[in-house]
């Protein structure tokens, strides 16, 4: 599976690179804040939410910590998405959060 650094994710960001993140936090930890411009779909609802992936569209998964968002991204990646997981989660996230 596919890591990146938060530090890689706010160098993209930075250099406006076209980003597609998926935070799978529950709704009261995205009541918190989230990565500007990410979607939000939490964990348990990602089979019934597919649809709104495009499997030619690399995403990148984030959560607290990196623990669900390896998850989603070991169920996705087997069914041919293109994920990669956010090192750390968003308690290593250093950069601007949206609320």
């Amino acid at each position: 599976m596919k890591t990146i650094t938060p530090e890689e994710v706010l160098n993209k960001l930075d250099a406006n690179e076209d980003l597609h993140i998926v935070d799978v936090r529950e709704n009261e930890e995205v009541a918190n804040g989230i990565i500007p411009g990410a979607i939000h779909i939490p964990l348990g609802q990602i089979p019934e939410r597919m649809e709104e992936l495009n499997k030619e569209t690399p995403y990148i998964f984030v959560c607290h910590a990196g623990g669900r968002s390896f998850s989603a991204c070991s169920y996705l990646e087997g069914l041919g998405y293109d994920v990669t997981n956010l090192e750390g989660g968003m308690s290593a996230w250093e950069g601007e959060l949206e609320f």
